[in-house]
């Protein structure tokens, strides 16, 4: 056991920890005031659900011995055997720590989901929501990836979690948006956001813990964690300056929550690459997703789904752009452990990139849509129309955010 890659890899867990909170203070800041709380709720209580699932069976399932490339099985159930020396996934940290690391992976991507459906959905729904998709979503295509399943066995490349992570919730997202339909007034309505200061202060919170998120999957502190730490960080800051630059040209103004959202779309597709990709293909990476994402925001509106908080155009575009650039840009000049793209030569990878990408875009879709509608069956999904106009904070937690 390494003690400099265990102090790493202990600063980088909390990073990531410290992501769902900033997520809960991104989305609490674009809800109407009436929602803050139950926004910010629905990520902050994913750190205690999916904390617990974990332990009991989730780590089992997305890291124990493989199940014909699908599924790990349940030999770990409540960690038996994860314990204080190197395991098969790091050798110079210990096991518990790997498992604290993805643990906080497993936490922020049903909290992404929650920007699609906010403002409406019964928290109790969303309770037994976000059992079942970590459970029968998360956890298997975590497994086809990182822990020993068929995507990994493939070739397929992702550093970080774009296949895994943002594709997936993205997905879910879209489902999300379309089964539980529109918010009140939304195409009649406008919906603006109560307190984009909020939202600055969040994107930046996620910024920070995305150093731990990218850099951290080094799992040490050595050269392919520098090479992921920068190259997050240019990627985004381009996106940043794509996104406002764009709006600018359409909309006259450069905003705020442009310079935030293109953050975020940098930052998301930066993570499938940022370990296997030289810092020229990053910023090259991130200026491309700020403009695609932002169109695909932009779309939102001609297509007729209500994703509130835009999950879809920055998570689930994002998400595939960062796993087609990865076939495009990987290079083992920066990383022999990858591979190269197609723009080094290997046009396999672009084609194994685009595969599991699909497969998790088609398994997330069908997946959701089934949890979705069962959990209608047992409490239905959304609140009455009173209590949507009355604000979630108040009809399902008996607070409000503000009093002034």
């Amino acid at each position: 056991m390494n003690t400099g890659d265990t102090a790493f890899m202990l600063i980088a867990t909390a990073l990531v920890m410290l992501m769902t909170p900033g997520l809960a203070l991104f989305y609490g800041g674009l809800v109407r005031s009436k929602n803050v709380l139950a926004t910010i709720m629905q990520s902050f209580i994913c750190l205690g659900i999916i904390s617990i699932i974990w332990v009991v069976y989730g780590y089992s399932m997305s890291f124990g011995p493989d199940i014909g490339g699908f599924v790990g099985n349940l030999d770990w159930m409540f960690l038996k055997g994860v314990g204080l020396k190197p395991g098969p996934y790091a050798d110079t940290i210990p096991d518990l720590l790997f498992c604290a690391f993805q643990l906080m992976f497993a936490i922020i991507t049903p909290a992404l989901i929650t920007g699609a459906f906010a403002e409406r959905m019964k928290f109790t729904a969303f309770m037994l929501f976000t059992v079942l998709w970590a459970t029968f979503v998360y956890f298997p295509v975590c497994h086809w990836v990182w822990g020993g399943g068929w995507l990994g066995e493939l070739g397929a490349l992702d550093f970080a979690g774009g296949t895994v992570i943002h594709i997936n919730s993205g997905v879910a997202a879209l489902a999300a948006a379309m089964v539980i339909g529109k918010r009140k007034g939304w195409g009649h309505e406008a919906f603006h956001p109560h307190n984009l200061t909020m939202t600055i202060l969040g994107a930046g919170l996620l910024w920070f813990g995305w150093f731990g998120f990218n850099a951290g999957s080094a799992l040490s502190a050595g050269e392919t964690a520098v090479l992921a730490f920068f190259t997050t960080q240019v990627a985004t800051g381009a996106a940043a300056i794509s996104w406002i630059v764009a709006e600018w040209v359409l909309q006259k103004k450069p905003t705020t929550l442009g310079a935030a959202s293109g953050a975020l779309a940098g930052l998301v597709a930066i993570t499938p690459a940022a370990g296997f990709v030289t810092p020229v293909s990053a910023i090259l990476i991130g200026l491309v997703a700020g403009v695609l994402c932002y169109g695909a925001v932009l779309m939102k509106n001609r297509l007729g789904y209500d994703d509130a908080l835009d999950v879809v155009g920055v998570h689930g575009v994002g998400g595939l752009w960062g796993a087609l650039a990865t076939g495009l840009f990987a290079t083992v000049s920066v990383n022999p452990a990858g591979a190269n793209g197609l723009f080094y030569g290997n046009p396999m990878q672009f084609v194994i990139q685009a595969v599991g990408a699909g497969a998790a875009i088609a398994y997330s879709l069908v997946l959701t849509f089934i949890i979705l509608k069962i959990v209608d069956s047992v409490t239905g999904l959304r609140v009455s129309i009173e209590d949507e106009q009355q604000g979630l904070d108040i009809s399902q937690h008996s607070e409000i955010g503000y009093s002034l």
